[in-house]
């Protein structure tokens, strides 16, 4: 009965053993928060990426009609809304433009906004760049962005 009363039964964890869980999640939140807000980022970019594919009919379209690229900067044009009324949460305005030529030549930008996006996204572009081949009767699109490659969407990285 003595064995008993001397023995001391723990009741928690020591400092040191809190201290070493406090730090590891420390470590884990520092590569955690970073690698979130780049995904965030890219979310709000491929807002972009879905409302530029929305218009790349209407401006093919066009371009087969009659060999120029719709301009919708100051009015709607080709079916396409003006520049300022195809917008999102992220996406400021969505244009085309650009000058019809034996190989394409149109293209398509959508503007991210100013504020209420991402730091590393705000008032970067995404443009969709139209190309024939005059061989293959057929369009195809070139994507770039003055973003960092790390918020492009994956869907451009591969057009």
């Amino acid at each position: 009965m003595n064995t008993l009363l001397s023995k001391k039964i723990q009741q928690g964890f020591t400092l040191i053993e809190l201290m070493i869980v406090v730090a590891i999640i420390g470590i884990l939140a520092a590569i955690a928060i970073p690698a979130y807000q780049d995904y965030i980022a890219r979310s709000q970019m491929s807002e972009a990426m879905v409302l530029a594919d929305g218009v790349k009919t209407a401006v093919a379209e066009a371009y087969a009609n009659d060999g120029t690229c719709p301009v919708n900067t100051t009015a709607a044009v080709s079916g396409i809304a003006l520049f300022s009324d195809i917008t999102g949460n992220y996406v400021a305005s969505v244009t085309t433009g650009g000058t019809g030529t034996a190989t394409g030549g149109c293209t398509i930008t959508a503007t991210m906004k100013a504020a209420d996006v991402s730091t590393g996204i705000q008032s970067k572009t995404l443009t969709l760049t139209m190309t024939t081949s005059a061989t293959a009767g057929s369009l195809t699109w070139a994507c770039a962005s003055t973003a960092l490659q790390k918020y492009i969407p994956k869907t451009c990285v591969g057009l």
